[in-house]
């Protein structure tokens, strides 16, 4: 069964679906998880697949020879960890903490990470089609990130990234593709946004106070109620705008006379 006709099977609740969740301890401690980072390399990764490695503290390690594909890591501390690279689809990390993690050009696929803490956490280049509302990034990287819909892969229907309610204050989007992503209420104050893709997406009542949208793309957006205080929209593009007259603080925006509306 490939990994679609998974996805099929358990619906909406992802990889979460996936796992036989029980009381049980983890499957390592991380004094054994530090011997087998110690003797993996590139071509021997250490194999941590579909292992469960909950409630563990794991922070400071380097995974990038490790595999963790379907790993539950759920409630782990992998704060300042190493997971540049690696392929984390179908991992469940629901509340785990990865707070100055670097997962730099890191793939995230199907994963449940509902309240995670990516604060500060370096998120540069990384797909990633999962849940992530109500979760933590604040002043994180995700510059060039690709976390839009490939509408060319897209053989079970729209799938797309979650950040309702998620804290991204302060973080770097700059380049980043968000597009047609979930980020009703999600807070974007002082957020760099500078040529960030974000057509289509849903930013219902979202907070872009102070943010930069420098050239940023909101065609199509839903933005009813989103507040722009004092952000700046130098060449913005609110083309195909519904909600403009909801829309907040744009009077105090800087740059409004070059921004581009329909």
């Amino acid at each position: 069964m490939n990994m679609y006709s998974k996805f099929r099977m358990f619906g909406p609740g992802l990889a979460a679906g996936l796992f036989c969740l029980s009381a049980s301890a983890a499957d390592f401690d991380r004094a054994a998880i530090e011997q087998l980072l110690a003797k993996a390399d590139k071509a021997h990764p250490a194999d941590l697949r579909r292992k469960d490695l909950t409630d563990l503290d794991l922070s400071g390690l380097d995974f990038r020879h490790a595999d963790l594909w379907g790993a539950d890591l759920r409630r782990s501390n992998l704060s300042n960890s190493n997971l540049s690279g690696l392929v984390l689809d179908l991992t469940v990390m629901s509340k785990i903490n990865l707070s100055g993690a670097d997962l730099s050009n890191t793939s995230v696929f199907g994963v449940h990470m509902v309240g995670a803490n990516l604060s500060h956490a370096n998120l540069a280049g990384s797909r990633f089609i999962a849940n992530l509302d109500r979760a933590n990034l604040s002043h994180a990287n995700l510059s060039h990130a690709d976390w839009g819909v490939d509408m060319k892969n897209q053989p079970m229907g729209l799938m797309r990234v979650s950040l309702n309610n998620a804290n991204l204050s302060g973080a770097n989007l700059s380049g980043a593709n968000m597009n047609k992503s979930l980020m009703r209420m999600a807070n974007l104050s002082g957020a760099k946004l500078k040529n960030a893709i974000l057509f289509d997406a849903d930013l219902s009542r979202a907070n872009f106070s102070g943010a930069d949208l420098t050239g940023a793309d909101l065609s199509g957006a839903r933005l009813k109620d989103a507040d722009f205080t004092n952000s700046t929209v130098t060449g913005t593009k609110f083309n195909r705008i519904k909600d403009k007259a909801t829309l907040r603080g744009l009077d105090s925006s800087k740059g409004i006379e070059s921004a581009v509306f329909d």
